[in-house]
């Protein structure tokens, strides 16, 4: 069976890029997508095709990869199609059978569109407004041609249900957790993520501006285009003695940096999943997190600490997990070992082997 994988762009690496990739390898899947500038950093030999490449402008970016995979047309060269990001699903309306592995939906038109709207200057607000009204109900219409939906977590079902009114089967991201180790309880704590405002990465700032015995790492970047380019310039602007900016690193380093910090932090608005307190746990690491969305999910007492989105709560956390961060190892990798990537690779085979059960329904 010849199954493609159709993902929005590679133009940042984040949980959602390792899982299409993990995918493709688990699924022997072609990978098509536009932008591929980060893709080198997987070091991978998943075939990756590129469609075109977008406009480095929000919204035009949005627009320009949702028109890449509206046009685009490979029903008479693969047998299954999935989509993976929010704008790969306007493909689906001539790809069947097909299946939705879904982050979120947009929440730039959803949960988080007030938020966006108030970050922005007034000036830019109407123009902001008429976009997502339009590519709303295009995307909404997009969907409709997708046969199912699974969701990455009971978080993103619940999103799913409320603003697309479908059900949809929950599959964890997968970690491969034999990557991951232990070398040691270093002198600084870890971040990763990207550079976009709902990482809300000015707490963690904040927290270790007023922790100076402590030192934070950051690692992370944003794709041009994304409207995060501001954010990023503002929170790198005034950051103190002991916090530092790495910027993005290959897998490898990104391993290192896990085996050898003493403990992660994230602090994400509602987290569709969160891979990375998985990836911390895998290395023996306890996670300060804030107690909202995926996290929820995935940390538990015996594996850090869940706060509210608070610096001195977050300052406290920080503080009491620095004392002794052995101690939560034995329960961080047992915590793992539920998001290993052969879970994963169980239950999606087995969602693509019954979307492909139904294709006699597909002309």
């Amino acid at each position: 069976m010849k199954t493609a994988i159709f993902h929005d762009y590679f133009g940042s690496i984040g949980g959602g890029e390792k899982t299409v990739v993990s995918m493709a390898k688990i699924l022997d899947a072609d990978i098509f997508t536009t932008d591929i500038d980060a893709f080198s950093i997987f070091n991978s030999k998943v075939p990756v095709h590129t469609l075109r490449r977008t406009v480095k402008k929000s919204p035009l970016k949005q627009i320009s990869t949702s028109l890449s995979f509206s046009h685009c047309d490979l029903h008479d060269e693969f047998d299954f199609f999935l989509f993976t990001g929010n704008w790969s699903v306007h493909a689906a309306a001539v790809h069947h059978p097909n299946l939705w592995y879904c982050y979120t939906p947009t929440r730039a038109f959803y949960d988080n569109y007030q938020n966006f709207l108030n970050t922005m200057h007034p000036v830019v607000r109407p123009a902001f407004a008429a976009w997502v009204a339009f590519h709303r109900r295009w995307n909404e219409k997009a969907i409709k041609s997708v046969d199912s939906i699974i969701s990455i977590s009971n978080t993103i079902s619940e999103r799913v249900q409320t603003y697309l009114n479908r059900e949809s089967l929950v599959i964890y991201p997968p970690v491969d957790t034999r990557r991951y180790s232990c070398v040691e309880y270093g002198d600084f704590w870890l971040s990763v993520n990207r550079l976009y405002p709902e990482k809300r990465l000015e707490l963690q700032i904040e927290t270790f501006r007023s922790l100076p015995d402590e030192h934070l790492v950051i690692v992370g970047s944003y794709s041009r285009g994304d409207q995060a380019e501001g954010y990023a310039r503002k929170i790198l602007h005034n950051l103190p003695k002991n916090v530092t900016y790495i910027g993005e690193v290959t897998e490898e380093e990104l391993i290192s940096y896990y085996a050898r910090c003493k403990g992660h932090i994230t602090t994400a608005s509602h987290e569709d999943f969160g891979l990375t307190p998985v990836e911390a746990m895998a290395s023996g690491k306890p996670v300060v997190a804030v107690c909202e969305g995926g996290y929820r999910e995935t940390v538990t007492n015996a594996t850090g600490i869940l706060t509210s989105a608070e610096v001195p709560v977050l300052r406290e956390a920080v503080h009491f997990l620095s004392e002794n961060p052995e101690s939560y190892r034995s329960a961080c990798l047992q915590q793992a070992t539920k998001f290993d990537k052969d879970n994963f690779a169980k239950k999606i085979r087995e969602a693509v082997y019954n979307g492909m059960a139904k294709r006699e329904n597909f002309p």
